[in-house]
C-alpha cells in the first residue's frame, strides 16, 4: 500500500484510484484533522467516499468511519483552539496593525469589537459556527483567542 499522494493530484481519476487503494481508518482520521484545522479541505471528499468503500469492501465498518472522522475533526479543532490560545492574540494584533491587515479591512478596533462579542456569545457562536461550512474550520481560532473554556464548548 503506497501512501504517497500522486503528483497528478488534480487529475480526478488518479486521485479517485489513489483514494480507493489507500482508504482506511488512519486515512479518514488524518484527513479529518486536516479538514478541521486551518487548512481548507472539505470533509465531503473524505467521509462519504470512505463510508461507501467501507460498505462495499467490508474491510472497514461504516459506524467506525463516522466515529474516527468525528475524532479527527475534534483533534483538528483542538489544534486550532490551543494554537490560538497560546500564540494567537499577539499574532492577530500584529496582523491587525500591519499594512496587510488594513488592506484586508482589519484593524485593532475591529479585533477588539470581535473579542467583546465573543466574550458575550462565544460558546453559542462556536457551536453554531461548527455547523456552517467554511466557518467550521476556523471557529476554534476565535474561541481560543477569547479563552473560552473547553468545558463550556461541550455543554451545547
Amino acid at each position: 500500500m503506497d501512501l504517497m499522494i500522486p503528483l497528478a493530484l488534480f487529475d480526478a481519476t488518479t486521485f479517485f484510484n489513489w483514494f480507493v487503494e489507500n482508504a482506511n481508518y488512519w486515512f479518514v482520521f488524518v484527513f479529518m484533522v486536516i479538514e478541521s484545522s486551518f487548512i481548507p479541505f472539505p470533509s465531503e471528499l473524505v467521509v462519504p467516499p470512505a463510508a461507501y468503500l467501507a460498505a462495499q469492501r467490508g474491510d472497514m465498518n461504516v459506524f467506525m468511519v463516522v466515529i474516527v472522522a468525528t475524532a479527527g475533526a475534534l483533534v483538528g479543532a483542538l489544534v486550532n483552539y490551543f494554537l490560538s490560545l497560546w500564540i494567537g492574540r499577539p499574532v492577530v494584533y500584529a496582523f491587525a496593525n500591519s499594512r496587510l491587515g488594513h488592506a484586508c479591512l482589519i484593524n485593532r478596533q475591529k479585533v477588539e469589537n470581535a473579542e467583546r462579542y465573543f466574550d458575550e456569545h462565544g460558546a453559542i457562536s462556536t457551536f453554531v459556527g461548527r455547523l456552517i461550512p467554511a466557518v467550521r474550520q476556523l471557529i476554534s481560532i476565535p474561541a481560543g483567542l477569547a479563552r473560552i473554556p473547553c468545558s463550556s464548548l461541550t455543554t451545547y
